[in-house]
């Protein structure tokens, strides 16, 4: 498998040679969408509650934790005080920010870290969703949805009462890269990967599968809820030396040339140490794709333009694998 990453790397570096940029099908697995229910068949019925979860002293019940607009906070202590917007954002559609990306600001696999992005930075993005030139390649999924209708909602104040709140929390990783061959077989819940070690296991191939290390607690919205991502063999050298060499012998010539020391940001560029590796593949395909326009995304354009799905794979999971 490695001996075959390497001939993959150097096939690549011809490729660039050659300048031919091709967009391959999109990678299903990094865009996971809930499966909708054939008709007339509904969910199996949850249990109401109430819930708690280690090191927390709170307890919700099930229609608080879905709430939209009143996320759970079970460690209040952990961040500074919600402004507004973030808290409980503004029915009908500016869903609240604390919801999605969790009031710690680090977010999930499905949606977006925004703690510690620069001010500018975060703006920026609002205004790509807002206006339309930020979108994703698959369509359908709704923290993708959700996102666009709270972003064409949402006042320019407060947007930023949301990127100054984000701008001052620490940024931390929560997924544990695992190199492997071989996968717990799994379901999509939750718009990510759901493991079930106790159905037996399936080839891994050159995908990226995430998902929760404790399914309940990733449910309840813990913001300490640690997460896997199996990537394939030979993937953290591999993504190590395409992020210390791409592109091959032109500007930048890394990814730290923009986005710093570490990969851990620069100026108004974010960073991206220890991102969730599947949100890396999606931002670097819809860049590929031609789905995120605006402000620098000329440039990252150029940076993905002769990148291979497989190139995008092994780079996601060594940035995934840094600690911010």
């Amino acid at each position: 498998m490695i001996r075959s990453l390497r001939s993959l790397f150097v096939f690549t570096l011809l490729l660039i040679g050659c300048k031919k940029s091709v967009l391959e099908p999109v990678p299903e697995w990094a865009y996971p969408t809930n499966p909708t229910l054939p008709p007339g068949q509904t969910p199996p019925p949850l249990s109401p509650g109430p819930f708690q979860v280690a090191g927390s002293t709170r307890t919700y019940m099930r229609a608080q934790i879905t709430d939209l607009f009143a996320p759970p906070d079970w460690r209040p202590d952990d961040h500074p005080a919600m402004p507004e917007v973030v808290a409980h954002g503004r029915k009908p559609e500016v869903r609240a920010c604390g919801y999605c990306h969790l009031p710690t600001g680090n977010g999930r696999p499905e949606n977006a870290r925004l703690a510690g992005l620069r001010v500018p930075y975060f703006v920026a993005q609002m205004n790509a969703f807002r206006d339309g030139s930020r979108k994703s390649h698959v369509a359908g999924r709704a923290p993708t949805i959700n996102m666009g209708l709270t972003a064409k909602a949402i006042q320019d104040a407060e947007i930023m009462d949301a990127a100054q709140y984000f701008a001052q929390l620490t940024p931390r990783s929560f997924v544990r890269i695992v190199e492997t061959s071989t996968v717990p077989k799994s379901t999509i819940a939750g718009w990510l990967f759901k493991f079930d070690k106790q159905a037996g296991t399936e080839p891994l191939g050159q995908r990226i599968l995430e998902g929760p290390e404790d399914f309940e607690q990733f449910e309840l919205r813990d913001p300490s809820t640690p997460y896997i991502a199996y990537v394939p063999e030979g993937s953290l050298a591999l993504g190590k030396r395409l992020a210390e060499t791409w592109p091959n012998g032109s500007e930048p010539p890394s990814c730290a040339t923009c986005h710093g020391p570490g990969h851990k940001g620069k100026d108004d560029v974010p960073s991206l140490a220890g991102l969730s590796p599947t949100a890396i593949v999606r931002q670097l395909y819809d860049f590929k794709a031609g789905m995120r326009n605006g402000g620098k995304s000329a440039d990252m354009k150029e940076i993905v333009k002769y990148m291979t799905n497989a190139d995008m794979v092994a780079l996601a999971a060594y940035i995934g694998s840094l600690q911010p």
